[in-house]
């Protein structure tokens, strides 16, 4: 076959600032409801991640996620794509985020590309709307106080899309390793347009920042939890959005355990509810153990998922004293689906460049 005959497919190239600029136009909360709504209905393909990890040679961890996944809808052509997610923990001390990557999005027909565009900004705010759409479903009433632990891009992504979802947010408590951080985190609130009336506390410990919180958001890299039962007030919702900062013991007391996919939870041997469902500590959704692992006595299910309870296939909470966890593995569907509504709003106000394979 003469290959030269074929000409390049040309595709959009959007870099951050244009991602930033297309998603002013798009609603991400909306967007990332409606995938949720869509995989829990059975309407997605989400395949097996790929991971790669390495120590750097200064000794930092690092690793590579590449992540495919598909949404197929009634009457619309399926929307199909990936997102590759870098990372080294090492990146803040050099003066550059911890991950980037970018998003690939696949024309159905062709299988040719269609976008690519920056990711770290799409990942940040898509991982910050599953946390609003939690809120909204699984806090309690007028959620007043907010626990943010790590202070990176993450946390910048939650305060931003918070303020504008929960209006009846008054205190934001700040902590991180590096006090210098936090600091920062503060000072980035205080310029938001919907910070007036926000009261900014910087905790000297983690323990100090969730006591007082009914939203908890960890957003760490940390590999070992620390966040016990008795540190959370009755009530509390924690966004277990990093997935290791809770104690096995705070799973275990919860009153409603929400998961994004379990299939995703269960296979992975490195966050803490696979390790747990590894060790019989915690059952699927359906109350059965890992095949080939025994319940241990205390052993607790799984209630749900993030998309049954916004279908109400779930209750969500229960009880206003329980503490909710909703640990959210991280979908490339939502990633997917949120880079599909930024490349939509991009093609109509001109934003990207236009390049050829």
């Amino acid at each position: 076959m003469d290959f030269e005959h074929y000409p390049d497919s040309c595709f959009r190239y959007l870099t951050r600032a244009d991602v930033i600029e297309a998603a002013r136009g798009v609603d991400i909360v909306t967007a990332v409801a409606e995938a949720l709504t869509l995989h829990s209905a059975g309407q997605s393909v989400l395949p097996e991640e790929a991971y790669l990890g390495w120590t750097t040679p200064d000794g930092d961890q690092a690793r590579l996620l590449a992540m495919p996944g598909a949404l197929v809808q009634d009457g619309r052509p399926p929307v199909i794509g990936m997102k590759t997610i870098n990372a080294s923990i090492g990146n803040p001390g050099r003066g550059i985020p911890r991950s980037q990557g970018f998003t690939l999005l696949l024309d159905p027909e062709t299988a040719r590309p269609r976008a690519l565009m920056e990711a770290a900004y799409i990942s940040a705010m898509r991982t910050a709307a599953v946390t609003a759409l939690a809120v909204r479903h699984l806090a309690v009433p007028e959620p007043r106080s907010l626990a943010l632990i790590g202070c990176g891009a993450l946390a910048q992504a939650h305060v931003a899309l918070l303020l504008e979802t929960v209006p009846t947010l008054r205190r934001i408590a700040l902590y991180d390793l590096a006090p210098e951080r936090a600091k920062a985190v503060a000072a980035y609130i205080d310029s938001l347009p919907g910070a007036a009336g926000i009261e900014t506390v910087l905790a000297e410990d983690p323990r100090e920042a969730v006591r007082d919180a009914e939203l908890v958001v960890p957003v760490t890299t940390v590999t070992e939890g620390y966040i016990e039962p008795d540190w959370l007030r009755p009530g509390a919702l924690v966004c277990h959005v990093s997935l290791d900062d809770l104690t096995e013991a705070a799973v275990l007391a919860a009153g409603t355990v929400i998961v994004d996919d379990w299939s995703l939870v269960r296979d992975d041997p490195r966050r803490l509810l696979g390790r747990m469902h590894r060790a019989g500590t915690l059952l699927g959704p359906d109350g059965t153990p890992r095949e080939g692992v025994t319940a241990r006595s205390g052993a607790r299910r799984v209630d749900g998922t993030l998309g049954d309870v916004l279908t109400g296939r779930h209750p969500g909470r229960r009880d206003p004293e329980e503490t909710v966890i909703s640990n959210p593995f991280g979908m490339s569907i939502l990633d997917v689906a949120v880079a599909d509504s930024v490349l939509a709003r991009a093609e109509a106000v001109g934003v990207g460049a236009r390049l050829t394979l």
